[in-house]
């Protein structure tokens, strides 16, 4: 059963009656309802085209969270060819929010790090909703390192809406785990393309977003701070929590306009919930396309490259 959002509801009416009609075209073989279903899956895709070409800031966070949408284990079904997954920061536990391994992109070696927050409640709460904890950046970070080691390029998924704010973390070193990641990501002597595939939230993004190239699904979002967090700070109330996602530039299309990420991955009408495998060929032609001028520099290039991307950012504001 699909799940629909709240701006969605037009769209469930109709693709509920086409539902009903054929159920009971079903049980009587001798109802037509060829012209009727066609009609209205025709008024289905115009309303759904019309709504998603006029989506705001807080709507597209809302798609970004939805939970049909494709989440890092399911790129990496459909990219990554003889994954190994690899497990413990060889300090303190294995963090299951944090996926990260070896495998084959388009037939070359890489290693692939990213953010899973599961699929039912079962794996969401074993996967702590795709926030990590300290040991699963210290993960992130032996991984990397190793890639650098063996020559590797590095490609992460990014879907979390932060880093876990829990006492244990804190405890633990949450902090600093975060800002060695991120300064492991800027002294990499490999390339490193981010793709933000959901949420993409605080510095529990940024740890493992830190690239030579950022890519981002058209609804998805990146920001320093959740909405509903935001508008609490700000109005201290939650409920505003749209004019917060307008206000912060939340999107794909005002991150690009800022310079913040490098390339928007079209998504197909409707989100990327409605055509998963156009999802992932789109995306794993834009992180070739990315890849490929990256693969022969050297390692000093690659590091000021990186720098200097994220050293620029805001100067022509």
């Amino acid at each position: 059963m699909k799940t629909y959002l709240e701006f969605e509801n037009q769209i469930a009416d109709l693709e509920g009656k086409i539902a009903e009609l054929k159920a009971l075209a079903k049980d009587d073989d001798s109802m037509s309802i060829d012209e009727e279903v066609e009609q209205l899956e025709r008024k289905a895709d115009k309303s759904l085209a019309d709504i998603y070409g006029k989506l705001d800031a807080w709507q597209k966070t809302q798609v970004a969270r939805h939970p049909e949408r494709p989440h890092c284990v399911d790129y990496i079904n459909a990219l990554i060819t003889e994954f190994t997954p690899m497990a413990g920061d060889r300090k303190f536990a294995e963090d299951h929010a944090i996926i990260g391994g070896m495998g084959r992109f388009q037939g070359d070696p890489v290693m692939v790090i990213g953010q899973e927050k599961g699929a039912d409640t079962e794996s969401r709460l074993r996967r702590n909703f795709g926030m990590a904890r300290p040991e699963g950046y210290r993960k992130a970070v032996r991984l990397m390192e190793l890639a650098e080691c063996f020559g590797l390029p590095v490609l992460t998924f990014v879907d979390t809406a932060g880093a876990y704010p829990g006492v244990g973390a804190e405890e633990r070193g949450q902090a600093e785990a975060i800002a060695r990641s991120t300064d492991c990501c800027l002294g990499l002597g490999v390339p490193l393309i981010a793709t933000i595939i959901g949420e993409g939230g605080s510095g529990g993004a940024v740890a493992i977003a830190t690239a030579n190239s950022v890519l981002m699904l058209e609804h998805s979002i990146y920001s320093v701070i959740s909405p509903e967090g935001a508008a609490s700070i700000l109005w201290r109330d939650p409920s505003k929590a749209r004019d917060a996602a307008t206000a912060m530039k939340i999107t794909a299309q005002d991150l690009n306009s800022l310079g913040i990420i490098d390339r928007i991955i079209e998504e197909p009408v409707g989100g990327a919930h409605r055509a998963a495998e156009q999802v992932f060929e789109a995306t794993g032609s834009a992180i070739a396309e990315a890849l490929l001028p990256l693969k022969h520099q050297t390692a000093e290039e690659l590091q000021r490259q990186r720098r200097e991307k994220f050293l620029k950012i805001g100067h022509n504001l």
